[in-house]
C-alpha cells in the first residue's frame, strides 16, 4: 500500500510523501492578491519578468540523421566542473519562457552550467527538419546529453524538466543507463504532464478551456507553418474539425510520430510507466490545484514507492507557476558567474518559487 501524503509541519501549504525525508523547504506563500491555481497560471503567463543573462552560445546539436535542436549554452569559466542543467520546457513553450530564463539565471548565479534546450521545431526552427514534436521524445534530450558530455566534458549532469519537458525528463531518467552514462546526478521536475491521457482530458473540461484553446491555437499555427515549409509532408486538412487537444494528438501528432492512434501515444510517452526506474534524487513539484495536469492514483503509488524521488505537492501554484512574495537578498548582477559561490541555499528569491527551490534541491549534487 502507498503511503499516505500529509502535511509537512515545517510547510503547512505542502503535501510531502511521508515514505521519502524532505529536505527543508521554504513555504510557498503566493503573492498577495494572487492565491488560486487559475489566477497563478494566468499570472505566471501574463507577468512580464526582467532577466540578467549573458549573451548564451548557441549550439544547433542533431539528435536524429537529419534533425538538429536548438540549444543556448551558458557556461561557467570551468565548464568541466560545474553541474550542467539541460532545461526542457513545455508545450508551445522555448528556451525564451520565462522560467527557462528564470532556472537559467539562478542557476548560473549558483555556479551551474546551464543549458537552455528547444525541442524540435521551438526556438524559431520550424524549417530544420520536415518533423514535429512530441511528449516521448527523451531520446532527443539524451542526445544533446552525451554531445555535450563527450564535446564539452561535463561530469556532473543534471535535467530540469517543465510541464511537457517535466514528462520527457522523468521518462530519461526512467530509461537511463547508469553505468554506460554515470554523469547524471540529479533530476528536477515542476508540474510534469507525467499522465498524458487524463491530463488532456483534464484539459478540455469547461473550466480549463481557455488553456486548451491557447494549446489548438498555438499548435494550429505551429502546423500551418510546417505545411508551408514542407508541403510534401505535411496536409493542414487534417486540421478540419479538431476542437481538443486529444483531437489533435490523434490526427496530428500520434499520425506523423509514428503512433498508431492517440491511445498509443499517450501510453507509450507517458513517463508514468518508468517512474519506478529512477536510479538518481529526483525532486518533483506539483500544485495541487494545477488547473490541468493530474496525476493518477497508481503513478502516486509508484512514485510514493520509490526512495529516489521526493514529492512535494504545494496546496496552490497553479501550473509551472508558483508565483511567491519577493524576498529579493542580492540582484544577480552582484553575483560573480565566474566564481563557483559558497554552500548554502541560493539566497536570490525573486518570488518564483520552484525555480528556486529546483536550484537549491541541485546543489547538493
Amino acid at each position: 500500500m502507498a503511503t499516505p501524503q500529509t502535511r509537512d509541519h515545517r510547510n503547512p501549504d505542502s503535501l510531502v510523501d511521508n515514505s521519502h525525508p524532505i529536505r527543508e523547504t521554504r513555504p510557498f506563500i503566493a503573492r498577495r492578491w494572487l492565491s488560486g491555481g487559475h489566477v497563478q497560471t494566468l499570472a505566471s503567463f501574463l507577468i512580464q519578468r526582467k532577466f540578467d543573462l549573458p549573451p548564451p552560445e548557441e549550439r544547433l546539436i542533431e539528435v536524429a540523421p537529419g534533425v538538429k535542436v536548438l540549444c543556448h549554452c551558458h557556461w561557467q569559466a570551468d565548464r568541466t566542473r560545474a553541474l550542467t542543467l539541460i532545461v526542457v520546457h513545455g508545450l508551445e513553450g522555448s528556451s525564451e519562457s520565462q522560467y527557462m530564463l528564470g532556472i537559467a539565471q539562478k542557476g548560473l548565479a549558483a555556479g551551474m552550467n546551464v543549458i537552455r534546450y528547444n525541442q524540435r521545431n521551438c526556438g524559431g526552427t520550424d524549417a530544420l527538419a520536415p518533423v514535429l514534436y512530441h511528449s516521448g521524445l527523451s531520446s532527443d534530450v539524451e542526445a544533446v546529453a552525451c554531445e555535450i558530455i563527450d564535446h564539452d566534458g561535463v561530469s556532473r549532469l543534471a535535467l530540469v524538466g517543465f510541464s511537457m519537458g517535466g514528462n520527457i525528463v522523468l521518462k530519461l531518467a526512467g530509461e537511463w543507463d547508469p553505468i554506460e552514462l554515470p554523469q547524471l546526478r540529479a533530476v528536477a521536475v515542476c508540474c510534469p504532464a507525467i499522465d498524458l491521457a487524463v491530463s488532456a482530458d483534464t484539459l478540455h473540461t469547461p473550466s480549463n478551456r481557455i488553456y486548451e484553446k491557447y494549446f489548438l491555437w498555438a499548435l494550429r499555427r505551429r502546423m500551418t507553418q510546417k505545411a508551408r515549409l514542407f508541403p510534401d509532408h505535411f496536409d493542414v486538412r487534417r486540421l478540419r474539425g479538431i476542437r481538443s487537444l486529444r483531437e489533435f494528438d490523434d490526427k496530428v501528432t500520434a499520425y506523423y510520430c509514428g503512433f498508431a492512434d492517440v491511445a498509443d501515444y499517450y501510453d507509450r510517452a507517458s513517463a508514468s510507466h518508468v517512474v519506478e526506474k529512477i536510479a538518481v534524487p529526483t525532486l518533483l513539484v506539483h500544485a495541487g490545484n494545477d488547473p490541468f495536469i493530474r496525476i493518477s492514483t497508481e503513478t502516486r503509488r509508484k512514485i510514493s514507492a520509490n526512495p529516489n524521488i521526493t514529492f512535494v505537492e504545494t496546496a496552490d501554484g497553479g501550473h509551472c507557476a508558483f508565483v511567491g512574495e519577493t524576498q529579493m537578498t542580492k540582484s544577480a548582477s552582484d553575483i560573480d558567474r565566474r566564481d563557483t559561490p559558497s554552500d548554502g541555499d541560493y539566497d536570490d528569491d525573486d518570488g518564483y518559487w520552484a525555480e528556486r527551490e529546483i536550484v537549491n534541491f541541485l546543489r547538493r549534487f
